[in-house]
């Protein structure tokens, strides 16, 4: 069974509010979300924020549907690029589980692209993207393991942000064939990333294993090597002998 998250639920000083959405999403289906800070250095100066504790929303999280298994909470923090000097990664970035940048500049996409140490690169909804992709940096990207974002809440709120969310991933997708990443179910979602040209996979893919993927590499930015390993959990002796061959032959016999 798929596991599928949203790695992108607004911060919102309303607890309550915060509350509401991280349990609608437990009820869509959705295994893990990430509450992503927003920041833009060049408004008012804006200072990292420090992420508040999980275990300040909930007393006890909310159970997903259809498993037994509470939601999964994360801290994601995502920069507005206009300048080089906005993304400076500093101690603060590490209390973060995840950080993403949205690069406003044909230069500071090709930066973040090539260079900087982030997990998600944000393509533009609200706007036309002024400037065409190319092909070098977003296999840069790729070949990194960085994935693209297009939020689509805007394209389910307003006609004209439809045709520019719709128009700049469609020409994301031209250059990359495939993997970009409000509140909907995870079905729903992957049935609107095919208006973005992608396939059915890769629609289900933008809501589940990319998003495994994206957390796996932000836990690889945070150790000193970039590497994580994973261990299989070694069975009971219960469960070895039930899946034994001699075990299921007698199962079927019995049957």
């Amino acid at each position: 069974m798929s596991v599928f998250m949203d790695l992108n639920i607004i911060s919102n000083n309303d607890k309550n509010r915060l509350r509401s959405i991280i349990e609608t999403a437990a009820h869509l289906g959705y295994s893990t979300v990430a509450i992503n800070y927003v920041v833009e250095p060049q408004q008012k100066k804006q200072e990292i924020p420090k992420p508040q504790s999980v275990s300040d929303i909930f007393d006890k999280f909310p159970v997903v549907q259809g498993k037994s298994s509470p939601i999964k909470v994360l801290n994601r923090l995502t920069i507005i690029a206009s300048d080089a000097s906005h993304f400076r990664p500093t101690n603060e970035y590490r209390s973060f589980d995840l950080v993403a940048v949205y690069p406003k500049t044909e230069k500071l996409f090709h930066a973040a692209c090539m260079t900087f140490d982030v997990d998600i690169i944000c393509i533009a909804v609200a706007e036309k993207q002024p400037f065409h992709f190319k092909r070098a940096p977003v296999n840069g990207a790729i070949d990194r393991g960085v994935f693209f974002e297009t939020c689509y809440a805007a394209a389910i709120r307003d006609t004209t942000m439809r045709r520019y969310t719709i128009a700049n991933a469609i020409s994301l997708m031209e250059v990359c064939k495939g993997k970009p990443l409000e509140l909907r179910g995870p079905y729903d979602i992957a049935n609107l990333g095919l208006l973005f040209s992608l396939s059915e996979g890769d629609a289900k893919a933008a809501v589940s294993t990319n998003c495994r993927s994206v957390l796996l590499h932000g836990e690889t930015r945070a150790t000193a090597s970039g590497v994580v390993y994973t261990m299989k959990k070694p069975k009971t002796p219960q469960k070895q002998e039930e899946d034994s061959p001699i075990s299921k032959k007698a199962k079927t016999e019995l049957a």
